[in-house]
């Protein structure tokens, strides 16, 4: 089976992150992935996972913890979503010991992700399997993100990793990755997001993405959460006796000028640093940290050298990521007000020429390029953005689910806007208008984020 052919195989799938309307409890269906992964021996019970599932930072929080187990040697698979540019780069595998070379892009961007000639064979060596399935399934066809999902458990398997950080897809407690049984589970900072599907409180969509939390897990390190989000989390531990640690009660980080400090469970890391912008990325680094402490619990101590070089050395692309000077131009992908919160603080802090009480901006004007997919929070996110651009571009990602940015004027009424058809006429738009001395901030959709970072890298 060639690449292009165990593309259009996976795409043959139905996908729900390509779907506007689509019913989340009727959709996805737990027992499905696992009465499919019963059929090829359960890959996933041989894995030592760590789960991760939040609203945001879950990336980077997974990002954190592989760097820093791949600095304290072990090789480690890491599973996210969505992807940027390539959905190989959801798979990847990091390690010292390197067994191919890796392309310059991989090199510079995603480092260990999977070949084309690896998903290949191994969708050429499932399809069988999954195509049997699908005929006899009393829950229905398999979709793509539980297909790739199986992939991915077989990949690492046979891989031999020595561990696998998983970040949840949609929710926590029906999502496909919920089949295993992880080591230690971490929950960040929960907020507004799908509502239509998880809830339409805090309440309930911090249950939804609880719902990884297991009768058999013993370990759980929350962000620091709303009451509401906080209750849930604290409630479920308390009913399945597990241990419970909390950032910002039993796990402190104190921020300096340029490094913080972290009071862990079981130990202080003093003069950490990071390469991520923003002071979320703080909280997003000390939930790892505690990851990391609590593997303590199962004999598993890292040493505070590894976490500190993996920390430093953490690399998550498309995240406050500067791809450009004169203008400056930022990479960020914030699809809810409680993101768009944090982009705008992380803007604030690190593109400014001094401190806190004295803050004068490095750029003239922000020009906004800015998409955003129909079942986000489109009001909050437009009106949390508005006030702090000067001129806004609108456009859209290819993928189906775009809101068309003619329905995002209207959030924009006091500033000068323009509407483009594509990410790339937004890009070419935004190069004229912008001066060398201006910064071009491109949010939104993470697939708008995407193709703007092809075209400019």
């Amino acid at each position: 089976m060639t690449y292009p052919e165990a593309l259009r195989y996976l795409e043959s799938f139905i996908n729900y992150e390509k779907i506007t309307d689509w019913p989340y409890k009727q959709s996805l269906k737990l027992e499905r992935i696992r009465d499919f992964l019963s059929t090829i021996n359960n890959p996933q019970d041989s894995l030592k996972c760590l789960h991760v599932s939040g609203t945001k930072g879950k990336g980077s929080t997974c990002a954190f913890l592989t760097y820093i187990l791949r600095q304290a040697g072990y090789k480690v698979g890491l599973y996210t979503s969505p992807h940027l540019s390539d959905f190989r780069e959801r798979i990847r595998i990091l390690s010292h010991q390197v067994t191919r070379i890796p392309s310059h892009q991989e090199k510079k961007d995603f480092e260990g992700m999977i070949s084309k000639n690896e998903l290949a064979n191994l969708v050429k060596r499932l399809k069988p399997a999954i195509d049997q399935y699908n005929k006899a399934s009393k829950y229905g066809p398999l979709s793509f993100f539980e297909v790739y999902t199986a992939l991915a458990f077989v990949y690492f398997k046979e891989q031999k990793t020595d561990f696998l950080v998983l970040e949840t897809g949609l929710g926590g407690r029906l999502d496909a990755t919920n089949v295993v049984k992880p080591l230690v589970c971490a929950i960040t900072p929960i907020s507004y997001e799908h509502t239509q599907r998880l809830g339409n409180t805090l309440k309930e969509i911090a249950a939804e993405k609880a719902g990884i939390i297991k009768s058999h897990q013993s370990i759980v390190i929350s962000a620091p959460q709303e009451r509401e989000a906080q209750g849930v989390i604290r409630q479920r531990c308390k009913k399945l006796a597990a241990k419970s640690y909390e950032v910002g009660k039993d796990i402190i980080f104190n921020e300096g000028n340029s490094d913080f400090n972290i009071k862990g469970i079981f130990s202080r890391y003093p003069d950490l640093k990071i390469n991520l912008l923003g002071r979320h990325q703080l909280i997003n680094a000390t939930v790892a940290v505690g990851v990391i402490e609590a593997l303590k619990f199962y004999g598993i101590t890292i040493d505070t050298d590894s976490i500190r070089a993996g920390l430093y050395r953490t690399a998550w692309p498309g995240r406050c990521e500067v791809v450009g000077r004169n203008p400056w131009v930022v990479l960020d992908g914030a699809q809810n007000v409680a993101s768009a919160c944090a982009l705008k603080q992380a803007i604030k802090e690190n593109f400014s020429t001094r401190g806190r009480l004295s803050r004068k901006k490095k750029f003239k004007k922000l020009i906004l390029v800015f998409g955003i997919s129909k079942d986000k929070d489109i009001k909050g996110t437009s009106l949390e953005l508005a006030d702090f651009a000067d001129v806004v571009v609108l456009t859209k990602s290819r993928n189906p689910r775009a809101q068309p940015p003619q329905d995002l004027a209207k959030y924009f009424k006091d500033k000068p806007t323009y509407i483009t058809q594509s990410v790339k006429e937004a890009g070419e738009l935004a190069a004229r208008i912008a001066t060398k001395e201006d910064l071009i901030l491109v949010t939104g959709s993470l697939f708008v984020v995407g193709e703007f970072r092809d075209g400019k890298l």
